[in-house]
């Protein structure tokens, strides 16, 4: 993956981590650039369709009986909060590789089968230290969440049971293996 990105978008050499100190967050290298284009992207592509939609709804008279106006200070809003999200997370994140043995661990693209279901069909989720970790066609779970947290060094034929609002859900580990390109 690095090979091929731009490297403006590479995470900066750091220097170790002082006791104590920790990171803003916990991404793969994938995870990183992506944050890194989507910052960009908000910056500078945002924030001009922003001004522009704020100056065409000032066009419409009255900014405080003006719909338009307040759908895009909303808009704004959100946006700018975003930035502000993707700054604290990149400001010095800790860019992980995940290991992979014949344990579930971070990094992980997991395949579980329900066990209760008569007919049940199987479920594949990213296990990630950050929400913000994708991978195409499959659900991100989270090793914070409660699906995560049980999923954390558990083998292939191994039942996992989790409390969910939902109520308790049970599954079979079928398969796990390494995230794929």
């Amino acid at each position: 993956m690095a090979s091929d990105v731009d490297p403006k978008y590479l995470p900066p050499e750091r220097p170790p981590r002082k006791p104590g100190q920790e990171p803003s967050a916990r991404l793969t290298l994938d995870a990183y650039v992506r944050l890194r284009k989507e910052l960009e992207d908000l910056e500078t592509n945002g924030r001009a369709h922003i001004a522009d939609r704020l100056l065409h709804a000032r066009e419409f008279g009255d900014i405080r009986e003006n719909a338009e106006y307040d759908a895009a200070k909303n808009e704004q809003g959100l946006m700018e909060a975003r930035i502000r999200e993707l700054k604290r997370k990149l400001a010095d994140p800790e860019i992980i590789e995940a290991v992979h043995g014949d344990e579930i661990d971070v990094g992980a693209m997991v395949t579980l089968r329900p066990v209760d279901e008569d007919d049940p069909d199987d479920e594949i989720y990213l296990l990630a230290h950050s929400a913000e970790e994708r991978a195409p066609g499959v659900r991100t779970v989270t090793v914070q969440s409660p699906l995560g947290s049980v999923l954390m060094g558990k083998r292939v034929g191994d039942h996992v049971s989790y409390e969910a609002p939902g109520g308790t859900f049970t599954y079979e580990v079928v398969a796990f293996g390494p995230q794929g390109p």
